[in-house]
């Protein structure tokens, strides 16, 4: 996952440059491109720090994070199923 996250970081920093280049230049076509790199990096990084405690928490308890994917699948079938109730 180390690689993920060193990519996320690469592209905000080149969305960085990027929206810079587009200020100076006064392109704003290019600061937008520039701030969507940014914050597609930030998210990648977001991702690969989720997924890094995700697989932590399912190492150290694995019962309890099987228990919260079993709640959290009964939530969403019971709202699943009242929604359904409304169409008809």
């Amino acid at each position: 996952m180390e690689t993920t996250k060193t990519d996320g970081v690469v592209r905000e920093a080149a969305g960085n440059v990027k929206e810079a280049v587009g200020s100076i230049a006064g392109d704003v076509g290019l600061q937008m491109e520039g701030k969507v790199d940014e914050l597609r990096g930030r998210a990648q990084q977001l991702c690969a720090d989720a997924s890094d405690i995700a697989r932590d928490a399912m190492s150290s308890s694995p019962l309890a994070v099987l228990a919260g994917a079993v709640a959290a699948g009964f939530v969403l079938g019971a709202l699943w199923s009242a929604n359904r109730r409304d169409d008809v």
